[in-house]
Parts: structure tokens; sequence; C-alpha cells
């Protein structure tokens, strides 16, 4: 399976310096654990968590899982070292932080030169500025090694001096655009964290609000947010009864050539065929993944 291809309905955040999370990760449903040194660290233990994350990369066993760990930003005292470690580690993918512009993605393919063409470079999407230059960052995946977005709610909020309340009124024309701007490049998008783990019924309308605004799944703060979110991204058995009959109908021979056609009773184009095959797809993808 190739990294485009790859289910990622759930995204799970873990401190680095954490040895019991990552020792869990291991063991959990999500499809991503990330290892993060920035926001999670104390500036006190960066380099501790550094040193665990690559550790915890070079040990391995998370199985069909994605690990990506996320970065200190380039300009902080912390940013050349993490890349460098990374760069040479066995990780999927770095996520980097804070992501303003296309000059960015640029800056830190030029500090990731030296790594493996498998490193994937996922950014998140967090500020002002980043919310006036989406096509231009999600265009930068034609010549880096750009794959992924993660929407950062929680510093959009910081910076916008905004409320983030559950409906997320605020950042719902940001969140549709950045999903119509990776989808133009073929840049994976995932939803920013929900910070209710307690009430997953609260956890749940955001995911649904998620899955509604097109994103491929969420980022998370806590295990007990999985399972949930896994349910949401994943299609549904009425999901895939309807794409198994409009699929059937078109390869009728009588429907062979056709543009439209109705399938129990409603009209069905070529455009609904592609999704009813893009949700196959996805649901063969995460069986095959375990």
């Amino acid at each position: 399976m190739t990294a485009a291809d790859r289910p990622r309905r759930s995204a799970l955040y873990l401190p680095a310096s954490n040895a019991k999370a990552i020792a869990k990760a291991r063991t959990l449903p999500c499809d991503v654990v990330i290892l993060d040194l920035e926001d999670a660290v104390a500036p006190e233990a960066k380099d501790e968590a550094r040193a665990a994350a690559i550790a915890a990369v070079a040990e391995g066993g998370f199985g069909h899982r994605e690990v990506a760990i996320r970065a200190n930003g380039i300009d902080t005292e912390w940013g050349a070292a993490d890349l460098a470690a990374i760069a040479g580690s066995k990780a999927d993918a770095v996520l980097v932080p804070k992501v303003n512009g296309p000059a960015d993605i640029d800056r830190y393919q030029a500090a990731l030169a030296g790594a493996p063409a498998s490193l994937q470079l996922w950014a998140m999407i967090e500020t002002c500025a980043s919310v006036f230059a989406l096509e231009p960052i999600a265009a930068k995946a034609r010549d880096t090694r750009l794959s992924l977005w993660i929407i950062g709610t929680n510093d959009l909020a910081k910076e916008m001096r905004a409320q983030l309340t559950a409906p997320r009124t605020p950042f719902l024309p940001f969140l549709s655009m950045a999903v119509a701007a990776a989808r133009t490049h073929g840049v994976a998008v995932l939803d920013g964290v929900c910070n209710e783990f307690r009430d997953l019924a609260v956890f749940e309308a955001e995911a649904r609000q998620g899955l509604l605004y097109g994103f491929d799944g969420k980022s998370l703060i806590h295990p007990a947010q999985i399972d949930p979110c896994n349910a949401v991204f994943s299609p549904g058995e009425a999901d895939l009864a309807w794409a198994g009959a409009v699929i059937a109908a078109f390869a009728l021979p009588e429907n062979r050539g056709k543009g439209a056609i109705k399938v129990d009773g409603r009209m069905t184009e070529l455009l609904h065929l592609e999704q009813a095959q893009r949700l196959v797809a996805l649901a063969e993808r995460i069986a095959a993944a375990g």
C-alpha cells in the first residue's frame, strides 16, 4: 500500500517524552501515531524527547500505523536538530508547525535534502497567514515531499482571538477552503483536534462535521477518541450498499457508455460512479490494514 493510499482516519498525538504512551500506541487502533516534540514537550525536555522519538521509530512495532514526528519550528532553537534527526530516522513523515506560505515548505524541503525519498513532509496549517496562502502552499506538493496537511484549529483560534466553540462557526470557511486547496493538488488533509475527550458525543459531532467538509480523518489528543473517529471516517454499511449498487448498475451491458442512469429510482451520473469506487477502495484499504 502506497503512502497516498493509506487510510488516515485517526491520527493520535503523543508526547515523545512519554515512553508508556508510546508503548501503548503500538496496540491502539489508530491509523497514524504522531510523536510530538513541539507543543506537548517542555523546553527543558526537548532534547530528551527527540532522542526518545528516534529510538521509538527505530524499535518499530507500530504495525500498519504510519509514524510521524512533529518537529519544532525551523526557526526555533531546536528545529534544526529535530529535522536532522528525523531525516536520518525510520519515521514515515515529519510534521512541521506554523507554515505561513510556500517559502516555508521550500525551507523544510531544503533541510530534509539528505533524507530518504520515502520520508514525507506533513504541514500544520494553523496561522492567519496560511489562510490566505492555502492554494500556493498545496501547490508545493508538485515538487517537494509535501503530502499531507493537519489543520491546527487551537493555534488558529489563538491567533485570530476567536472562540473555538462546538459549532466552530468562525473557522468553517477556512476549513472548506483548506479541503478544496488540498484536493486541488492531491494533498491529504486531516481535521484539527477536538479538545473534548470526556464527552464522546461532542467529539463525534465534530468528527461528523469534518467528514461533511471532506476531510480524510481527524487528529486526536486522547485514545478514547480513536474508535468513534474510525467509525465516522469509515464507509458504513449503507454507504457500501449504495456504492455496490451503483458499480453494478454501470457494469450492466445496457448501461455501458452511458453518462447517466437510474439506480434505485435516482438519477446517477459517472461522478457518482467515481464516488462509489472510491468508497469501496477505501473500505478495502481499511480491511487490508487490519
